[in-house]
């Protein structure tokens, strides 16, 4: 028999249909791909992966994304249970200086906005030289937040401060345990995200407690300079970089390659702080008029919702802000404010369930920040079955019926115990 190379079309083809029922099997079993003239040829298109703000990203560490290049089979394996890969330990044992992120730590879970401080941290230490340690400081619960895959070689964790929990809006309180991190390691760098979530207020309060400058939305930092945007983002201010940094997204590439230690600090003792500010817990808000790329709970519709009625019904009963494809707004029955996808609003939800939405690749990029994604379809091939965290193949308005069913049910129950309650 011949030892050439041939070409097995129907594979050629199965791998090209992502519609095929084999695709993925097929596309994982890809090896290397030789030319006629028997040179290795590599795919463009498998390379890389979508970034937040929907630009193409390479994942250089061959185990990510799965694979050099971060390429669909690898996701694929991903997806369907395959172990990830051991990353190497980072280790420092006896640190010469620290370098402080705080992170917002919304709902208790690790942003992609967070794990951006956390790879800027690691440029300045290389960039100082000497032995320097990443430290995370967690003010309140925590509930999904890998600080060792982050990039924290140490990490001080404070659920609260002298009988105070630091989990709602108390900023004299981790005002006060910034202080104890400071007068103990005095960090070469104190890194904030500039967000709303409290990062940006924290880190101003801080900065004026120092004495220090803070250089705000800085998005270019290195040992010299910083370089911050103003003026709506129209214009780039370049100064010296300061000790405190209130940092924009996307100002690094997070950490991938290495594993951390995360080791526990103890602070030996936070200064006593008389808080003035009450904090009265938070305030029942309309979803649908929280803004698409502030809602944390998305219910989204597209071209398989047939029952508009039944679904702002859902939406309402699940307290979920309500998004749309574009086929559903070009169709009129969603506003184009509520249209999700690269065309539309990019979105950061910890939920995005997707309710008939085949899954452009308009609309994926649009949600690739988003931690959990649920998808409703009939079509089990479909793209954004691939990416849902969690698939339920079925009649989109049989499901809403349950689910509406289920909230109804569960608000009946709610209100029965609270009357149950206020009689006892």
């Amino acid at each position: 028999m011949s030892d050439l190379p041939r070409r097995d079309p129907r594979a050629e083809w199965i791998r090209r249909n992502r519609m095929h029922p084999q695709h993925a099997q097929y596309a994982a079993a890809q090896g290397p791909v030789r030319g006629p003239s028997g040179l290795l040829r590599k795919n463009p298109h498998a390379v890389g992966f979508m970034g937040p703000n929907g630009i193409k990203r390479i994942d250089r560490s061959a185990g990510a994304y799965g694979g050099a290049g971060g390429s669909a089979a690898g996701t694929h394996a991903r997806s369907a249970g395959a172990e990830p890969t051991a990353l190497p330990l980072h280790r420092i044992e006896h640190p010469d200086f620290y370098v402080t992120v705080v992170p917002d730590l919304t709902a208790g879970r690790l942003s992609d906005h967070d794990r951006d401080l956390f790879g800027l941290a690691h440029r300045l230490v290389e960039a100082a030289g000497g032995r320097g340690a990443v430290v995370a400081v967690a003010l309140g619960e925590l509930r999904d937040a890998p600080f060792d895959t982050a990039g924290a070689d140490r990490l001080i964790h404070l659920p609260e401060v002298h009988g105070h929990a630091l989990s709602g809006y108390c900023p004299e309180l981790k005002l006060a345990a910034l202080q104890a991190v400071e007068t103990q390691l005095q960090p070469r760098y104190w890194l904030f995200p500039d967000s709303i979530h409290g990062g940006a207020d924290l880190g101003s309060r801080l900065s004026a407690r120092l004495g220090e400058r803070p250089a705000a939305h800085a998005w270019q930092v290195n040992a010299e300079t910083a370089t911050c945007r103003g003026g709506s983002g129209r214009t780039d201010w370049h100064r010296p970089t300061p000790r405190v940094l209130l940092l924009a997204e996307e100002c690094a590439l997070p950490v991938d390659e290495t594993r951390h230690e995360a080791s526990p600090i103890e602070l030996e003792a936070i200064p006593e702080s008389a808080p003035v500010i009450e904090d009265l817990g938070q305030v029942e808000v309309d979803p649908a008029q929280i803004a698409l790329d502030e809602a944390e709970f998305i219910l989204s519709a597209g071209n398989g919702v047939r029952d508009w009625d039944q679904f702002h019904a859902v939406a309402g009963a699940l307290g979920a802000s309500e998004g749309a494809s574009r086929v559903a707004v070009d169709d009129g029955h969603m506003p184009r404010t509520r249209q999700v996808g690269a065309t539309g609003t990019y979105v950061s939800a910890r939920v995005y369930v997707a309710v008939g939405i085949s899954g452009a690749i308009q609309h994926l990029q649009g949600i690739t920040r988003c931690d959990k994604v649920v998808c409703i379809n009939l079509d089990d091939n479909c793209d954004m079955i691939n990416r849902a965290d969690l698939s339920i193949i079925g009649d989109s308005q049989g499901v809403l019926a349950e689910l509406l069913q289920i909230a109804q049910a569960r608000r009946e129950q709610s209100a029965t115990a609270k009357e149950d309650r206020d009689v006892a």
